[in-house]
């Protein structure tokens, strides 16, 4: 079962709740693990949430072509998907799902072609996700600030998304997901 799910949004708008929520629903899913320069926020682990690089180490990782995807988010600000990540789970026999940035969901669909499936969450308004950000206290307001700015060029994208979900309410977006991974895992 070779297949990849991509899950991309604009921070805050409740990406990384779906994608857990879909690892407890698919016992046939199996996330992916990306690397990143940016320290940890909150309770994230190293290698559980992300491999938490320095720009160094990951800048060596490029030159080794170790990764599917990668981007400069901001300066020496890092995020990417190992190789070495997608073909462990593969391995074990399991699909993969990403939790990835709109660039790095732009970048792995093309990478990975009909084997994968890409969903694009979409907040209800800017306003509601600048109040999400807010609530969630773990950036400073110059970063709230940064990250809604640059979640209105991202919603520009979301058309090259096989999946556009929005979340307003999250047991709706709950289920819209699980009956769009049960339509392609069954495929």
């Amino acid at each position: 079962m070779q297949k990849v799910i991509i899950f991309s949004a604009p921070s805050g708008s409740g990406k990384t709740t779906l994608v857990k929520h879909c690892l407890e629903e698919f016992p046939e899913l199996a996330f992916s693990v990306s690397c990143t320069t940016r320290s940890p926020r909150g309770s994230e682990k190293d290698g559980i949430d992300y491999h938490f690089l320095s720009p160094d180490e990951f800048r060596k990782k490029i030159s080794e072509n170790a990764f599917v995807e990668f981007e400069e988010v901001y300066e020496d600000k890092y995020y990417g998907t190992l190789k070495s990540e997608v073909e462990r789970i593969w391995d074990s026999g399991k699909a993969v799902i990403f939790d990835v940035d709109v660039k790095g969901g732009i970048s792995l669909k093309k990478y990975f072609g009909d084997k994968a499936l890409s969903i694009f969450i979409m907040p209800p308004s800017i306003e509601e996700l600048e109040r999400r950000l807010v609530s969630r206290a773990t950036d400073d307001a110059e970063t709230i600030s940064t990250r809604v700015e640059k979640a209105g060029d991202e919603m520009t994208f979301k058309d090259q998304f096989d999946e556009i979900v929005v979340n307003n309410d999250l047991d709706e977006a709950k289920s819209a997901v699980e009956n769009i991974l049960k339509n392609f895992l069954k495929s």
